[in-house]
C-alpha cells in the first residue's frame, strides 16, 4: 500500500502559500482529534444531521455528531473509500472488493457489485449524483498509472464511465444539473465534463483548473451554492476554493497538517465546512510539527454548501464478483 503513495512524493510538503497572491486566507479550527490514518470521504447527511466520514486504513465508518461531539464508529472489515447515504436508511460503500450496502446501525454490510478487474484495485472517493445514481472511482494499490477507473452504479448495473485513471477523487455537480468536475489526482487538475442528469452520460471533458505542485495535489472536493469549488489539497496544508469558470484560487483555509483529503458542508445552513485528514506517509519530524495530523477540522465558511445527494435507485440482488 506504501508504494501506492509514491505517486503523490512529488508534492512538497512546505506549505503552500508561496506560489498564488490575491486570495482570502482563513484558517481551520480543531474540530476532533480523531487521529485518522487515512481520513476521508467526509459528507453530511441530510436529513440525520450527521457528518459521514471514513478511515481508509483502519477499515471504519464514522458518524461524527458536531452538536455532543461524539464520533461513533463502524468496523467493515475492508478499506472503506467512501460512504453515501441511502434514501430512507443505511449507506451505500466502496470498499476494496466492490460496492457494498451498509446498515449504519448494526454495521453489517452485503455486497452488491464488485467492477474491480483485479485484487490490487481498491473503490475510492466517490458521490451519489442529482438523479440518485452512484459515481465511485478507484485505484492501483500498486502505484501503477492509469490503471482505475470511474464507474456509475444504477438500476441498470454498473457502467464504467472513464478508465485509464490513476487516483479517482473528488466528484460533484453544478446547481443546474449540466456539468460535472472531477479530480484525477496526479495530474493535478480538475477536469469538467458535460452531464446529462436525464441519462447519466458525461462528454466534453476538458481542464478548468490547474494546481501547481507546491500547492499540493487536488484530493476530495465539495461545491457550495455559487458552483465554487473547494478542493482538499494533500501536501498543502488546505483547502482551496477555486472559480471553475476563471480556474483562479480564490480562497484559502490553512489547515495544520499536511495531508487534507476532503471537505464538506454541514451544520445549520451548510455553512460549516468539515475537513479530514491523514496522519498515514507523514515523516516523523512532520508530524512532531503537526501532531494534529489525522484530525477532523471544521470552519465558519461563510457561504453556503449544497445537500447532499441521497442513493435512489433500486438496489440490485447482491452477488459474487
Amino acid at each position: 500500500m506504501k508504494s501506492f503513495y509514491l505517486l503523490l512524493a512529488v508534492v512538497g510538503l512546505t506549505g503552500f502559500a508561496k506560489s498564488e497572491k490575491n486570495f482570502f486566507m482563513q484558517e481551520a479550527q480543531l474540530e476532533l482529534d480523531a487521529r485518522a490514518n487515512l481520513g476521508e470521504g467526509a459528507l453530511w447527511h441530510p436529513t440525520e444531521n450527521r457528518l459521514y466520514w471514513v478511515d481508509i486504513e483502519d477499515k471504519q465508518v464514522h458518524v461524527y455528531n458536531p452538536e455532543t461531539k461524539q464520533n461513533r464508529s463502524l468496523s467493515v472489515g475492508q478499506r472503506v473509500g467512501t460512504i453515501v447515504p441511502m434514501q430512507g436508511r443505511g449507506a451505500l460503500v466502496g470498499l476494496q472488493r466492490g460496492i457494498y450496502k451498509l446498515d449504519t446501525q448494526t454495521g453489517k454490510t452485503e455486497l452488491l457489485v464488485n467492477p474491480l478487474p483485479d485484487t490490487l484495485l481498491r473503490l475510492n472517493d466517490g458521490k451519489c449524483d442529482p438523479a440518485g445514481r452512484f459515481w465511485v472511482g478507484s485505484l492501483a494499490l500498486d502505484s501503477r498509472r492509469r490503471g482505475a477507473s470511474l464507474y456509475r452504479f444504477d438500476k441498470d448495473g454498473i457502467h464504467t464511465m472513464l478508465d485509464s485513471v490513476s487516483i479517482s477523487n473528488g466528484i460533484v455537480w453544478t446547481s443546474d444539473r449540466k456539468t460535472m468536475y472531477y479530480n484525477d489526482t496526479p495530474t493535478q487538475t480538475v477536469q469538467a465534463f458535460d452531464y446529462d442528469n436525464h441519462t447519466g452520460k458525461i462528454s466534453n471533458r476538458r481542464i478548468v483548473i490547474t494546481i501547481p505542485r507546491s500547492l499540493g495535489a487536488p484530493d476530495g472536493m465539495a461545491i457550495d451554492a455559487e458552483d465554487k469549488l473547494w478542493v482538499a489539497l494533500w501536501g498543502g496544508y488546505g483547502v482551496g476554493r477555486y472559480d471553475p469558470l476563471t480556474g483562479q484560487l480564490m480562497q484559502k483555509i490553512t489547515v495544520p497538517a499536511p495531508h487534507v483529503t476532503s471537505c464538506a458542508f454541514g451544520g445549520k445552513n451548510l455553512e460549516t465546512l468539515y475537513i479530514t485528514t491523514a496522519r498515514a506517509w507523514v515523516k516523523p519530524e512532520i508530524l512532531d510539527q503537526y501532531p494534529l495530523s489525522g484530525a477532523l477540522f471544521s470552519l465558519n465558511s461563510g457561504v453556503r454548501g449544497v445537500p447532499a445527494n441521497l442513493f435512489t435507485e433500486p438496489v440490485q440482488k447482491p452477488h459474487k464478483p
